[in-house]
């Protein structure tokens, strides 16, 4: 990083932090409530500004998310209330693997972690009757998406005259389906919970009803087909 950055990045955390304490002075404000989360933004601020500098800092947009989530975690529980705040750390992961891979496209592995973190943070924001059943469909039919979509993406591939050739990859199939079948499993799991009996037995006599019109149709096609033809 080129001297002058350092120095405005430096020249600014200085200003924030003697602001803080002025105003802390004055009774203003209370430092202690969000020094933490200026130093996690100022970290975070950091390593963004090193991802953004040099392309061959890819590695500073991991830290960096995980800096800036912290901040936005300590934020949404300062400032607002409720369960699902951790949910903020996993979107920012996620966003900083996300990064990783729109600047080095070789680096296929990114999209796992940057899958994962999205589910993760999806099933943490889910309402506290999702929970057990429904939540576990949500993690591994998610899971699943994201092995089906690293299965998609190009790679490179071994071999050739220029080391360039490109292909996809077949192995991220496997997990894709062993994890779809258990989101399925506990998708039939979680509707046999929602369901009630009640209304169960009237989406039996629905089917039934169907089956019955069904059966009528078809026989009375084969009976119009049986004149016709004699």
């Amino acid at each position: 990083m080129k001297s002058t950055t350092i120095s405005i990045i430096a020249g600014i955390a200085l200003m924030t932090f003697g602001g803080l304490l002025l105003l802390d002075q004055l009774g203003i404000v209370e430092s202690g409530v969000f020094a933490p989360l200026l130093i996690f933004a100022a970290l975070g601020s950091v390593c963004v500004a090193l991802f953004i500098l040099r392309r061959g800092n890819w590695w500073a947009a991991i830290p960096g998310s995980v800096f800036l989530g912290l901040a936005a975690v300590i934020a949404a529980t300062s400032f607002t209330e409720g369960a699902a705040v951790g949910a903020f750390l996993f979107l920012f992961m996620a966003a900083g693997f996300g990064a990783v891979y729109l600047r080095e496209r070789t680096f296929w592995w990114a999209l796992i972690p940057c899958g994962v973190m999205s589910v993760v943070a999806l099933v943490a924001i889910l309402p506290a009757e999702l929970q057990g059943a429904p939540a576990a469909t949500v993690l591994f039919l998610g899971l699943a998406a994201t092995f089906g979509l690293l299965s998609v993406v190009p790679v490179r591939l071994p071999g050739g005259a220029d080391g360039s050739r490109t292909g996809r990859m077949r192995w991220p199939l496997i997990p894709a389906a062993v994890l779809g079948m258990l989101g399925v499993t506990f998708a039939f799991q979680s509707a046999v919970q929602i369901i009630s009996g009640d209304v169960a037995v009237l989406a039996v006599v629905i089917l039934a009803g169907l089956a019955l019109l069904a059966y009528g149709y078809h026989a009375r096609n084969i009976g119009q087909k049986s004149v016709h033809g004699h």
